[in-house]
């Protein structure tokens, strides 16, 4: 009978455990997690704050319950205090009881997921010990920011990302003014070029946000009655009810450290079958897997492993890790890091590399950009798509694109660009691609192809 431990039960944790259960229902899987629930889907965060959610019981997809009657035996509100990798063994915290357990185990599954990145910022650790600074990454912290968007007026949130952006934008559609502050020159610096970003940072303009691009904060204050918080930057102050930070993610790893191979961040070093390295090893373990937050994926625009923190690279691990339990059977296929986010009316979505993006990678990369209604001038309505594409002009592969529109199907351009991407097209292939026509969705020439098209125009000047 193999024993399987898994630790750590968000997504990847959750389809690892469910795989295993079901090609091997005869199997012990134990789950541990700290938390009372798994399976959260924390980007519906700004829209439950937004009032887009119709029920906040349905922003999780299984339950401990569900996973018990697949067949596993779980450990909820339970914290994994050491784990000896080697050995095989694993000691365990039962949050409620105060019982500590001690599991003996076959295969080993990493699945931790990552944690907020708290940076170096003075008075940041009372501040949240206080409440007045929040993270905005599990269920907890979301019905904490749901709870405070109720009486708020003012609210600080640092990080212009994804998360960052969406919930300046929820904030603003329900009265609350948020100030939004990044270190970067830009709103969604890592995920857009210009003039895409410009395009978002007028409709925040238009909707009331104040941008406060290009500072960094060095301070927060609380305030003396605990009613609110002042955030200091190298540019200025802000004053809000509270503050939410958005900083980033690190792998939640510590427990690993000295016994596997992991990168600067602490990122699980795998193969593409999600086996991990032992330490001084050339060749992966095949007792020990590590999927979601907590590993690293290969990038396939640059064809190096990177850390790239997606819930949907942790599914796609997950499967591709409990598949590979017994032998190497199934690779993952890596990750172009496609992703979409919608902001009033603006639909965004990206796929493989920015222009700046590659510059800060040292890669020597092109990019254009068209603008063009996405179907004919004859239809009644019609909008435009601002698209740009980002290519290698030595081999003319095709590494990146981005879409913004009011025209909501540009999330599934930057589908077709990732597919086109991780198949290794160059420009000349994309434009010949066969997209369809039809008025009611497109111009005879699509927008993916009219951009290929002038590219490789560009290109061959």
């Amino acid at each position: 009978m193999t024993t399987v431990a898994i630790i750590g039960c968000t997504h990847a944790g959750t389809f690892a455990a469910s795989q295993l259960l079901a090609a091997h229902p005869d199997w012990t899987v134990h789950v541990f997690e700290r938390n009372d629930s798994l399976s959260f889907l924390s980007c519906g965060i700004a829209l439950w704050v937004g009032g887009h959610v119709s029920d906040p019981a349905r922003m999780f997809y299984s339950s401990p319950e569900a996973l018990a009657e697949a067949g596993a035996h779980m450990h909820m509100r339970t914290d994994v205090t050491s784990v000896d990798v080697a050995g095989k063994t694993l000691k365990a915290h039962d949050l409620e009881t105060g019982e500590e357990s001690t599991c003996t185990f076959d295969k080993l599954y990493i699945t931790t997921g990552s944690k907020p990145v708290e940076p170096p910022i003075k008075g940041l650790a009372e501040c949240l010990e206080a409440g007045q600074v929040v993270f905005s990454k599990n269920w907890g912290h979301g019905k904490e920011i749901k709870e405070r968007a109720k009486t708020a007026k003012e609210v600080a949130v640092i990080g212009a990302g994804y998360i960052g952006t969406e919930l300046a934008e929820q904030f603003s559609e329900i009265g609350v003014h948020s100030v939004l502050i990044d270190g970067l020159p830009r709103v969604l610096a890592k995920n857009f070029d210009e003039p895409i970003c410009g395009e978002v940072a007028r409709a925040f303009e238009a909707h009331g946000v104040t941008l406060a691009m290009d500072q960094f904060v060095s301070e927060f204050v609380a305030e003396e009655d605990g009613t609110g918080v002042t955030v200091v930057t190298t540019k200025g102050t802000y004053h809000a009810d509270f503050a939410i930070l958005g900083a980033g993610f690190l792998p939640r790893t510590d427990l690993f450290a000295g016994q596997l191979q992991m990168l600067k961040n602490g990122a699980i070093k795998t193969d593409e079958y999600m086996r991990a390295y032992l330490p001084g090893s050339e060749e992966p373990t095949g007792d020990v897997f590590v999927a979601g937050d907590a590993a690293v994926i290969r990038y396939n625009p640059t064809g190096t492993f990177d850390y790239i923190p997606l819930a949907t690279n942790a599914v796609r691990q997950a499967i591709v890790a409990a598949a590979n339990v017994n032998e190497p059977v199934m690779r993952s296929m890596g990750t172009q890091a496609t992703s979409a986010v919608q902001l009033y009316d603006l639909s965004l979505a990206a796929t493989g590399l920015t222009l700046g993006g590659a510059q800060a990678r040292g890669l020597d990369l092109r990019s254009t950009t068209l603008v063009q209604d996405y179907r004919p001038d004859f239809m009644l309505t019609t909008t435009p798509v601002t698209a740009t594409l980002v290519w290698d002009p030595h081999t003319r592969i095709v590494k990146g694109a981005q879409f913004l529109s009011k025209q909501p199907d540009v999330g599934q351009a930057a589908n077709a660009v990732s597919i086109a991407i991780q198949a290794g097209f160059t420009i000349d292939q994309l434009a010949g691609v066969d997209l369809l026509f039809q008025p009611n969705f497109s111009q005879p020439v699509n927008y993916i192809g009219a951009l290929a098209m002038q590219a490789v125009a560009e290109q061959d000047r």
